[in-house]
């Protein structure tokens, strides 16, 4: 991987700050079971998903020369019992703007996620 300047992925990364909190909405992450696509331009299947998380807006909280920080979710209600494996971020014009492997990119206190029961983020970084 070529070794980028602070100033460029101070760049790149309030650009990225900026696409979150584009568009009308807020910025969301859902939990979803099975298998998870090969990239973010594949359509997650909406049958799958566990749960909603909402960030506030603006969602991030903090940017810095390695990382961007979000602000914690909301809680939100389980919405199908399952194993979460994987969750997208989705800016808030709705367009899918990382994938993140549970267990290896996030981790959830217990992944078994039952119906009716809740969920949160605290904390996340992404790092480009």
């Amino acid at each position: 991987m070529s070794k980028t300047s602070v100033n460029a992925r101070l760049a790149m990364i309030q650009a990225f700050a900026s696409f979150m909190d584009s568009g009308s909405q807020s910025a969301t992450a859902i939990f979803y079971e099975g298998a998870q696509p090969a990239n973010t331009a594949i359509a997650a299947d909406s049958n799958s998903a566990l749960v909603t998380l909402t960030f506030p807006e603006p969602c991030i909280k903090e940017t810095t020369a390695t990382y961007v920080e979000f602000h914690p979710t909301d809680t939100a209600t389980v919405i199908k019992s399952g194993t979460a494996t994987w969750a997208r971020i989705y800016n808030g014009a709705g367009e899918a703007t990382a994938d993140l492997t549970v267990g290896m990119d996030i981790s959830l206190a217990n992944t078994n996620l039952a119906l009716g029961g809740a969920l949160s983020i605290t904390s996340i970084k992404i790092r480009p």
